[in-house]
């Protein structure tokens, strides 16, 4: 029954992702346009991008634990529409309160598709493809930088902002009907009430992996923030080529997904420590690197690939832990990375916003390389946790 339209609906997970990363990333590329049109300061509307990262992270656990007894087919179809009017409304919001509203409902339901969409790709893909699998829907994401965030951007600057949001809606209306077909009525063979699920966090292992993707999302957060002002402002490249260098940026995301399938497979916890010491290294060059054009888009590109490594491997290890000693968190630990990803989503800009404001732009690697310090000191202690794991 799984086997049927596997390959398409492989592909429908992808481009679920890839919708959602276009909604969630494209404001970081059009940041100044919405300044323009509501006439804030460009730090203010930065606050657009911590709220929505607060929102998604506190509301995905939340919506996720409490509907775990629904069939996933109707939530699922209930959450897509949500996310239509919602983004629908970010594209023709007459103001900035309208704005905010839009994007606090697109918060509340984003976190949570995402986590149904991993539900159906663990059910429907055979166990030796399932790392690559998981890679692919994460680098829906990637994927959406590439594609989406530039092209979000070009609209911006042909048409106008809204018009990049629009066509996200028209995406979603396709994604919704393809879903609608694709997926299964499923409800989960173990549940448990909202306190059992949590059980989930007195894991020292799980609790670790959570520590890592926050830190990690930290650092690609502190520089990626004002990523078109490092571009631009920073190493003085001028508004044609800013869309073509974020079109490179976002091809080294989706080599960074693929070595991050290959390493999930490869008992991934032992090798994000050598992963993590690459990445402080280029933490500590970007500084010294954006002084220079061709040298700062090394260096952004290689640190571009690396923060997204450590994510297949999380993913796996939370969803086979939570099948072996908490199946009542199985739909929670699904969940996982999207959470915390936000948490340190959120983290990592209030941190840009705060290294820009008393330091300068080009401090944020510098200070990117303390979390990139944190994400391996945890990672070295999951590794010796996970020695003789054969969930990691």
């Amino acid at each position: 029954m799984y086997a049927k339209h596997y390959q398409l609906r492989t592909v429908t997970f992808i481009l679920t992702a890839f919708m959602l990363g276009c909604n969630e990333f494209m404001v970081v590329g059009i940041l100044s346009d919405l300044a323009k049109t509501y006439h804030v300061s460009l730090s203010s509307i930065g606050i657009l991008v911590t709220t929505f990262a607060l929102v998604y992270a506190f509301s995905t656990p939340l919506l996720t634990t409490f509907t775990s007894h629904f069939d996933r087919h109707n939530l699922l179809m209930v959450l897509m529409a949500v996310f239509f009017i919602s983004n629908t409304l970010t594209a023709v919001a007459p103001s900035l309160f309208w704005l905010f509203i839009a994007r606090i409902m697109t918060a509340l339901v984003a976190g949570t598709i995402i986590t149904l969409i991993n539900e159906f790709a663990n059910l429907v893909t055979p166990l030796p493809k399932k790392p690559m699998v998981l890679a692919w829907v994460g680098a829906g994401f990637s994927i959406a930088s590439v594609i989406g965030v530039p092209l979000g951007t070009t609209i911006a600057t042909l048409i106008n902002w809204h018009a990049s949001f629009g066509i996200v809606s028209v995406l979603t209306l396709i994604v919704w009907a393809l879903l609608a077909w694709l997926t299964l009525h499923e409800k989960p063979q173990v549940t448990g009430n909202f306190f059992e699920q949590l059980q989930l966090f007195t894991d020292k292992k799980i609790l670790l992996g959570v520590g890592i993707v926050i830190a990690v999302l930290s650092v690609q957060y502190t520089f990626y923030t004002y990523i078109r002002s490092l571009i631009t402002t920073v190493m003085g490249y001028d508004l044609t080529s800013l869309n073509w260098l974020l079109f490179a940026l976002g091809v080294m995301s989706i080599l960074g997904n693929q070595i991050a399938g290959m390493v999930a497979g490869r008992k991934g916890t032992s090798k994000l420590p050598y992963v993590f010491i690459l990445m402080i290294i280029f933490c500590l060059l970007l500084g010294t690197a954006l002084q220079n054009k061709v040298l700062g888009m090394v260096v952004l590109g290689v640190l571009c690939c690396l923060v997204i490594i450590h994510g297949t491997t999380m993913q796996l290890g939370f969803m086979n832990e939570a099948a072996k000693n908490y199946p009542q968190s199985l739909a929670l630990s699904t969940a996982l990375i999207s959470i915390f990803s936000n948490v340190g989503i959120s983290l990592g800009s209030f941190t840009a916003a705060n290294t820009v404001k008393f330091f300068s732009l080009t401090a944020v690697g510098y200070v990117a390389a303390i979390y990139a310090v944190i994400a391996l000191i945890l990672a070295l202690v999951l590794k010796r946790k996970t020695k003789d794991s054969q969930e990691w």
